[in-house]
């Protein structure tokens, strides 16, 4: 069978070159006559992987100086819990946005370690919208802000970031870091899983401001102490080597077109291929208020449940595989994170349109 046009959540589609790179390299990576897969951590070529693969999260991004950039284990479930573990402080205070379900989840989780103040929540709507915030309700004396910047079930993502004056912003970018730009001054933390964006599942991408690694709470094991991963440059034990590998291919390969700023003008002509359509269709309807519409997550649906289940099939037959919306909202969902390129997306409305006027 062809490759396919894979539009699935995560984990998600690498781009080509990036998968010919590795099995090209597969046997006999650097000269080594061995895999990343099966060398010692410990080994100069690793240790070269390793660390060309963090001066490129830090050039594509503009990290400045004054940040680490953590390669860890543990998806961004386990930030949930190490957020509060390392940067619960003071007051042992923070504010959760809630613009979806990881979000309810990582408040949820904050909340066994100490106070979480929800400062607005768009659950009322199934997350559909992302909610105006009154800065009257945030903590001054939080220990920190925490936000979601793109929520993948919902589709929706931050436009805007909360001026949170001096109190650390957090953020969990799992579903759209290196998809467009930011100023990562704005943060304390940013924290990614990357199976979306930047490679296979298995590593997790941390970058934190270094006068928030340090304190951490009464019996925090030491696993999850931010300090000890950044002092032992995130080779305190066995790192996810392989994924680590295939992400250095991918932020070569997003340096290659051109950096994130290149990436963010490619992701805004594929979203807006799918929404223009989505806008004039007679049968095809996007579920998400249009000014909060994400660029990497695009839900959609039909008149009928019968008619949403007969698309998911045909498109399927088609090549145009993992399309089935979470249960939670229903339809389809097409995830066009940076590897889909833009001929899959125009491909994906062409077929759409051909349903359209055979299914009218």
């Amino acid at each position: 069978m062809d490759r396919v046009f894979n539009f699935s959540a995560g984990p998600s589609m690498l781009p080509v070159p990036v998968l010919e790179r590795a099995q090209k390299e597969m046997l006999n990576c650097n000269g080594s006559g061995m895999s990343v897969m099966e060398m010692s951590h410990r080994s100069k070529v690793y240790e070269e992987i390793h660390n060309q693969a963090i001066a490129l999260f830090k050039e594509l991004m503009g990290i400045p100086e004054n940040y680490k950039v953590l390669l860890l284990q543990g998806g961004a479930s386990l930030q949930f819990s190490m957020v509060p573990l390392n940067l619960f402080k003071s007051s042992k205070k923070a504010d959760y946005f809630v613009t979806g379900m990881w979000a309810k989840k990582a408040a949820a989780e904050a909340k066994r370690f100490g106070t979480v103040n929800v400062v607005a929540s768009s659950e009322d709507k199934v997350f559909n919208y992302i909610p105006e915030l009154d800065p009257s309700k945030f903590s001054p004396d939080a220990d920190y802000f925490h936000v979601t910047t793109n929520n993948t079930i919902y589709g929706t993502r931050l436009t805007t970031l909360p001026d949170t004056k001096n109190v650390p912003l957090v953020a969990d970018m799992s579903s759209n870091i290196l998809s467009q730009v930011y100023d990562v001054s704005k943060f304390g933390l940013i924290y990614a899983g990357a199976q979306k964006n930047v490679g296979p599942a298995g590593l997790t991408i941390v970058i934190i401001r270094e006068d928030l690694i340090g304190e951490t709470m009464e019996g925090t094991p030491t696993i999850l102490k931010y300090k000890i991963h950044a002092d032992e440059n995130s080779l305190y034990h066995t790192p996810p080597t392989y994924s680590i590998y295939v992400a250095k291919l991918v932020l070569e390969w997003i340096k290659e077109l051109g950096g994130v700023a290149a990436m963010e003008k490619i992701n805004i002509e594929k979203a807006n291929i799918l929404y223009n359509y989505l806008d004039q269709s007679s049968v095809f309807k996007g579920t998400v208020v249009p000014k909060d519409r994400s660029l990497m997550n695009i839900p959609f649906i039909l008149p009928t449940e019968e008619l949403n289940a007969k698309f998911i099939k045909e498109a399927s037959a088609k090549g145009f595989v993992n399309l089935k919306g979470h249960r939670s909202v229903g339809g389809m969902r097409a995830s066009i994170y940076n590897a889909m390129p833009v001929e899959g997306v125009q491909a994906l409305v062409d077929f759409m349109k051909k349903f359209e006027m055979e299914n009218k």
